[in-house]
C-alpha cells in the first residue's frame, strides 16, 4: 500500500508541474461523442478505449420490447446465455467462450459500478435490474483485471440506472404475452434547483414455457443527486427486488420427444431478495484533478427448495457486501502531451452464511456454514497521448483476497471444519495502444493479464457434495494472458464495420469433476486456449432503413494433459445475428431479426465423445409505432420470438452412464405492449 500511495503522489506531482505548451487550433480537443464509463472507470469517448465496446441506450431497450437484461444482451456479438429454468432470472452469461463447464465468475457484472457477482458458485439474478430503471448498458469485451480485479476475464458489463434531468417526466408501460406474461412499469425523473431525482417501479410475472417454470419479479429503484457546489456532488442510489421462481429440471431426449414442456422436478423452487445501495461523493479540484468515493452495500436473502437433490435440499443463504472504492483522476498535460492518470483502491468485505434444513418448513437445522471473503486491491492506469490521435495506455493492479470460515454439520460431523483460511495474492498488468483516424474510426491493440479467485463453495465443501476434501487449500486461482487487436471504421458516413481478433491463454481453470451423480470436487484443470473473432456491421439509410448484424467465432481447446487439443464443452464455434429496421409510413418501424448458434459439446464431455448440443436458428419479428400527441409520447409494440417454433436447448449435460440431459427453451412467443411518457 505504501508503494501504491507513493506512485500516486509522484504522478500527481509531475502532472501539476507548471508546464506550458503552445496551443494551436489543431491541438484543441475534439468534442466528446458517445461515452462509456466501464472501460477506464472514468467518462471517456468510446473510440478512445482499446477494446470492443457496445453501449445500449434506454431508448433501444424500450424499442426492443425486452423484459429483462438477458433479452437485451443475448443478441450481441460474443454473448450467449444459458438457463436451467427457461427464464431470465436464473440465466448465466457466456462472454467470449468462457461459459464452459464453469460459467460463473468469468464475466464481471456491475450495477452503477458496484460488483454484482456472487461469492458462491451461482449466477447473479438478472431480474434484480428491472429494465425500466436502466439508462444504458455498457459492454466492454476482453480483459479488465487491472481496473476491476477478479472475474473481468471475458469482459465487463456495467448497468447504469436512470438519473433525473430537466423537467419532470412521468412514464408508464404495460406489456403482455404468451405463457401468462405481464409486465407493468412506472417511473418519474426530473431535476429542480440543485436536486435530481429518478424513481421507477416494475412488476413482472410469467407461467413460463414449461410446466413448473413460473416466475414473479417485483423491483424498484431510486436515485437522488445533490449538487452542493461546483466542487462537490453527492448521489444516492437504492434498488430493491424480489424474485420467486420454479425449477422444472432437465429432460432426456426421449422425454423431450414426448413432451418438451413437462417438468422433471415436481417441487424445486426458490425465492430471492436483493437490496443495493450506492452512496457516491465527488469532489472537483480544478487543475488538481478530482476525487470520487463510493460507499457500497448489497444484501442477498436467498431461499432454495430443491426437493430433487440427493440431500441438503432446503437452504437459506444470507450474504452481504460492504465496499469502499475511492479513486483519484488527474487529466493534465505533461510537456505538452495529453495525459490522464486514474488511481484507486477497492475494498470489499463479504460475509456469507448458509443454513440447511430437513424440510421445506425449516423444522430442523441440519447444517450451517459461516464464511467470509475479504479483498483489498489497488490499481493505477495511465493514458498518454503521444500524438493527438495516438494514445498509449498502461496499468497495474495488486490485490489480496482471503477466504475463511467454518462449517458445522449436525447430521454428518465428518463434514465439519473450523477456522480454515486461504489467501490469494494477485497481480495484473495491461498495455494498450489506440489510433484514431477520421471522425469516428479507430484501431487498437491490447495485452493484459487476468485472474479469477475461486468461489467459496469451490474451496469449501458445505453443500453436501463432498468427495473427501472439506476445505481445498490446494485450489489455485485461475490466471491467464489476453491479447487482442481490432478496428472500428466508417468507410461511409453511415456505414460502420468492426473487427476484433483475440486470444486468451488460461492456466488452472477450475472445473467440477463428478465422482458420482451426487458427489464430486473442484480442481484446477490443464491449460486452455480461447481464440476468437468478432465482426460487426451497421448501415443507416436515413428515413428508410437500418441494416445491422454481427458474427462471432470461438475456438476453446485444452492445451495440455489427457484432453490435449480437445474442445472445451459448451462453447459454440459460430454465432451470428442480423436484422433490419424498416421505417414505414405513420411512424411505424418493422424489425425482423435472425440468430444462429452452432452446436457445442455437452457439459462434462471433456473427451468430446458423446452427442452434441444441437445448433439452432431463431427468427424474431417486431413492430413499433410511435406518436406524439401534444406533450404525450405514445409507443405501441408487438413482437413474435422464435416465429418458426424451433425446438432447441441452450444447455445440456453428459452424465456418463447416467445419460445425457437437456433444458428445453421456449417455443413461439407473442408479446405486445403500450407505453406513454408525459
Amino acid at each position: 500500500m505504501k508503494k501504491f500511495l507513493l506512485v500516486v503522489l509522484l504522478l500527481s506531482f509531475v502532472s501539476v508541474l507548471p508546464i506550458h505548451a503552445q496551443n494551436t487550433k489543431e491541438d484543441e480537443p475534439v468534442q466528446m461523442g458517445e461515452v462509456v464509463v466501464t472501460a477506464t472507470r472514468d467518462t471517456q469517448e468510446v473510440r478512445k478505449t482499446p477494446s470492443n465496446v457496445t453501449v445500449i441506450t434506454a431508448e433501444e431497450i424500450s424499442n426492443s420490447g425486452a423484459t429483462s437484461v438477458v433479452e437485451v444482451l443475448d443478441k450481441l456479438e460474443s454473448i450467449q446465455f444459458r438457463t436451467t429454468s427457461g427464464n431470465s432470472s436464473q440465466s448465466y452469461i457466456d462472454l467470449r467462450g468462457f461459459g464452459g463447464d464453469n460459467p460463473f465468475g468469468k464475466t464481471l457484472i456491475m450495477l452503477d459500478g458496484r460488483r454484482l457477482n456472487r461469492t458462491d458458485m451461482a449466477s447473479i439474478n438478472w431480474m434484480q435490474m428491472p429494465v425500466s430503471t436502466i439508462e444504458r448498458i455498457e459492454i466492454v469485451r476482453g480483459a479488465g483485471s487491472v481496473l476491476y480485479g477478479d472475474a473481468a476475464i471475458g469482459g465487463t458489463v456495467n448497468i447504469i440506472t436512470k438519473q433525473g434531468k430537466g423537467k419532470p417526466k412521468f412514464s408508464a408501460a404495460v406489456l403482455m404475452g404468451s405463457y401468462g406474461l405481464n409486465n407493468e412499469r412506472v417511473g418519474v425523473t426530473g431535476a429542480t434547483d440543485k436536486w435530481t431525482y429518478a424513481l421507477n417501479g416494475e412488476n413482472q410475472f410469467s407461467w413460463g414455457y414449461r410446466e413448473r417454470s413460473k416466475y414473479a419479479s417485483q423491483g424498484s429503484g431510486l436515485d437522488v443527486g445533490y449538487s452542493a457546489s461546483d466542487l462537490l456532488n453527492l448521489s444516492l442510489g437504492v434498488s430493491f427486488n424480489k424474485v420467486d421462481y420454479q425449477m422444472p429440471g432437465s429432460l432426456t431426449k426421449v422425454q423431450m420427444e414426448q413432451d418438451r414442456r413437462q417438468y422433471a422436478n415436481s417441487n424445486d423452487d426458490g425465492s430471492d431478495k436483493y437490496t443495493n445501495v450506492n452512496l457516491s461523493i465527488k469532489s472537483f479540484w480544478g487543475s488538481f484533478g478530482q476525487m470520487e468515493i463510493n460507499f457500497l452495500y448489497g444484501k442477498k436473502d436467498l431461499q432454495g427448495n430443491m426437493a430433487s437433490y440427493y440431500s441438503y435440499n432446503y437452504s437459506d443463504t444470507n450474504t452481504d457486501t460492504y465496499g469502499i472504492t475511492p479513486k483519484y483522476i488527474l487529466a493534465k498535460e505533461i510537456f505538452g502531451f495529453g495525459n490522464k492518470v486514474i488511481a484507486g483502491v477497492d475494498y470489499y468485505n463479504q460475509p456469507y452464511k448458509k443454513d440447511f434444513y430437513n424440510d421445506r418448513e425449516r423444522t430442523v437445522k441440519i447444517s450451517m456454514a459461516d464464511l467470509k471473503r475479504n479483498s483489498l486491491g489497488y490499481y493505477i492506469r495511465d493514458e498518454f497521448s503521444l500524438l493527438k490521435n495516438l494514445i498509449l495506455s498502461g496499468g497495474y493492479r495488486s490485490e489480496q483476497t482471503s477466504i475463511s470460515g467454518s462449517n458445522t454439520d449436525f447430521s454428518s460431523p465428518l463434514n465439519n471444519f473450523k477456522d480454515m483460511k486461504n489467501t490469494y495474492d494477485s497481480e495484473a498488468y495491461e498495455a494498450g495502444v489506440t489510433w484514431l483516424w477520421g471522425k469516428k474510426s479507430k484501431a487498437f491493440a491490447k495485452y493484459a493479464t487476468v485472474y479469477r479467485i475461486p468461489f467459496l463453495d469451490e474451496i469449501a465443501s458445505f453443500n453436501g457434495w463432498n468427495a473427501g476434501t472439506l476445505f481445498n487449500t490446494d485450489l489455485k486461482k485461475e490466471k491467464g494472458i489476453s491479447l487482442e487487436v481490432g478496428t472500428e471504421f466508417y468507410p461511409l458516413e453511415n456505414l460502420k464495420i468492426g473487427l476484433t481478433l483475440f486470444r486468451t491463454d488460461m492456466e488452472d481453470e477450475i472445473s467440477w469433476f463428478a465422482t458420482s451423480l451426487y458427489t464430486g470436487y473442484n480442481k484446477n484443470q490443464d491449460k486452455t486456449r480461447h481464440d476468437g473473432a468478432e465482426v460487426t456491421f451497421s448501415y443507416l439509410c436515413p428515413k428508410y432503413l437500418k441494416v445491422f448484424g454481427n458474427y462471432t467465432y470461438h475456438m476453446a481447446t485444452f492445451e495440455d494433459g489427457v484432453y490435449n487439443k480437445k474442445e472445451v464443452p459448451l462453447v459454440s464455434k459460430h454465432m451470428a445475428n442480423a436484422g433490419l429496421e424498416i421505417y414505414l409510413p405513420y411512424n411505424i418501424t418493422l424489425r425482423p431479426e435472425i440468430r444462429h448458434v452452432s452446436d457445442a459439446y455437452l457439459s462434462g464431455d471433456f473427451d468430446n465423445s458423446t452427442e452434441k448440443l444441437a445448433a439452432y436458428t431463431l427468427i424474431n419479428i417486431y413492430l413499433n409505432y410511435k406518436q406524439t400527441l401534444g406533450k404525450i409520447g405514445l409507443t405501441a409494440f408487438f413482437g413474435v420470438d422464435n416465429i418458426a417454433d424451433v425446438k432447441y436447448s441452450t444447455l445440456g449435460f453428459d452424465y456418463g452412464t447416467s445419460g445425457n440431459y437437456y433444458y428445453p427453451m421456449s417455443g413461439i412467443t407473442f408479446k405486445g405492449g403500450l407505453s406513454i411518457e408525459i
